[in-house]
Parts: structure tokens; sequence; C-alpha cells
């Protein structure tokens, strides 16, 4: 599969859309996903252009792996969940909704089910209220 330049995520790369940003360095963005499985849910992608991990650079997946990690022992931190799931899709069959490469890190709790990702847009001040917790912890 060709890299589609216009998909979401590039777009949010190039600010030409908004997104409630958590990190960003010179490699990678972390920012809140806007239809949240839960409570803290964010999204960290390599600035290289890449449809799925399979076609990232073996330098990109080191750094995006790397900024998951520091963005979720931040989540650890600030959210308290009892447990952090780590995902990452290739290709649609696999579940991949949007094709730049990209890590889901998803707080959990017991007892908590996880919403579904719906079309359902999440509340921007909610976002941006986790996402300021998560940068503090970031600190």
């Amino acid at each position: 599969m060709a890299y589609d330049s216009n998909n979401l995520f590039a777009k949010i790369l190039r600010d030409e859309i908004p997104a409630v940003k958590v990190y960003e360095d010179e490699h990678t963005l972390a920012f809140m996903d806007v239809m949240p499985q839960a409570e803290g849910h964010t999204l960290i992608i390599p600035k290289e252009a890449a449809c799925n991990l399979l076609e990232l650079s073996a330098e990109g997946a080191a750094r995006l792996i790397q900024t998951t990690q520091k963005i979720a022992r931040a989540i650890d931190s600030a959210m308290k969940p009892d447990g952090i799931m780590i995902s990452q899709f290739n290709n649609e069959a696999a579940g991949q909704s949007v094709f730049h490469v990209h890590m889901h890190v998803v707080p959990r709790w017991e007892d908590v089910p996880l919403r579904r990702h719906s079309g359902a847009m999440a509340d921007p001040a909610v976002l941006e209220e986790r996402a300021s917790k998560i940068r503090d912890a970031l600190m």
C-alpha cells in the first residue's frame, strides 16, 4: 500500500487538523485519541511516513517504542490504572483504520470494560484535562 500523505495523522503532524497533544519531539508525536476506549487513551505516531510497522524503518520503530514507553510510564503515574494495554494494528484486516503507523496506549482498570472505538468524539475539554495530567507526569 502506498502511503497517503493526506491521511488524518499526516494532517495532524502538519497542524492542518487539531489534536490534544501530550508530547512531541523531533521524531514522534503523542496525542489523545478523540474516540477513547478508556480515560487517558493516547496515540503515538512517528513523524516518518509509513503506513504500518512493517514499512517503518528500524530507526523509526526504535524511536516509536521509546516514546511509547515514555508515555505509558507517564499514564501509569498520572492515571493510576490497574494495567496498561499497548496495541498496534497493521492493515485493515487487523483493525487499522488510519494508515499511518501508530501505537495505542490504553489505561485499564479492573471491572471497567473498554468502550467501543465508535464515531462519537470525546469532549475536547475532557481530553485536555487528561492530557494535562499526563504532561505533568512527564516532567
